[in-house]
This record gives structure tokens, sequence and C-alpha cells, in this order.
């Protein structure tokens, strides 16, 4: 969907959902714009700050790998899915042009849609009725949609 339609929201729902199942379930989120993960003045910031270009925090909860790729492209889906440890399900937020299989999510009251250009849309999240053969579930209707995309999976 279109930046503000509910992205994060259905993501979350979604990845609650599947981890209450007893999935091991991993998300990649694609950002279009410069973010941080480590704020001013954290040992990570400073190091990168520095000039390391691959930083990693461990601690005895968790792990993050943060890489500056400086001028090297940006890593594309499939190789992201690489960095991922086996898990049962990954939930993707973006990636609008790679070729995985995608719910669209409608922002209310718009009519600039995705699915039309994109090919591997497999059902749409609105509130809406839109004119489409295309499966359609209410915003908070996320059993539904978790079961629409356990019948996708393979």
């Amino acid at each position: 969907g279109w930046k503000d339609s509910g992205k994060t929201f259905l993501a979350q729902r979604l990845i609650e959902y599947f981890s209450k199942k007893k999935f091991i379930v991993a998300s990649i989120k694609h950002a279009h714009h410069d973010f941080d993960i480590d704020k001013p003045g954290t040992d990570s910031y400073l190091h990168r700050q520095a000039g390391s270009q691959q930083i990693i925090v461990s601690s005895s909860k968790r792990w993050t790998k943060i890489v500056e790729l400086k001028e090297k492209s940006e890593k594309k889906l499939n190789e992201l899915l690489q960095e991922l440890d086996s898990p049962d399900i990954v939930i993707i937020e973006g990636f609008k042009d790679a070729s995985h299989p995608k719910i669209e999510i409608i922002k209310k009251n718009s009519v600039n849609y995705l699915f039309p250009k994109i090919k591997n849309v497999l059902g749409l999240v609105t509130d809406n009725k839109i004119n489409s053969n295309l499966p359609q579930f209410k915003r908070k209707e996320i059993d539904k949609i978790a079961e629409f995309i356990l019948t996708k999976v393979k």
C-alpha cells in the first residue's frame, strides 16, 4: 500500500497472530529514507561515526548488525531473505517492485491502487468495496487475512 495506508498496523497484527500460533516469524521492513537504529551517544553510534562500516551489538537478549552501505547498492529482497535464520514465515512490509506475493492495503477513500499495475497482488485489505476479482478483507479481519496467507504459502 501507499504511505499511511496501515501497512505497519497490519504487519504488526499478522506477526502477533502467527507468533501466537507458534510460528517462527521474521519481518523485513523497507525504508525509503535514511534511518538510524542506534541513537546519538550510544557506543554503536560512536563506532559508526568514527568510521566503522560494520557494527554488531550483542547482548544476552538480542543482537543486531549495522552495515553502512557507503557507495554500495541497497540489498535486494532475496539477499535480505538470505540473512534470516530459517523462519517459518516472513512478513514483508514494502518492496513494491519485488516479485514476492503481496496483499495490498488500500487507504480509506483512495482511488490510487497498486494492484492494476502489479501482477503479484493476491488480495486486498480495504474497508471500501473495490471493483476487482481479488479477495477482499476488512482491516480488522486479521484472522481471515492470516488464514488466507497460510493457504497461499508453500
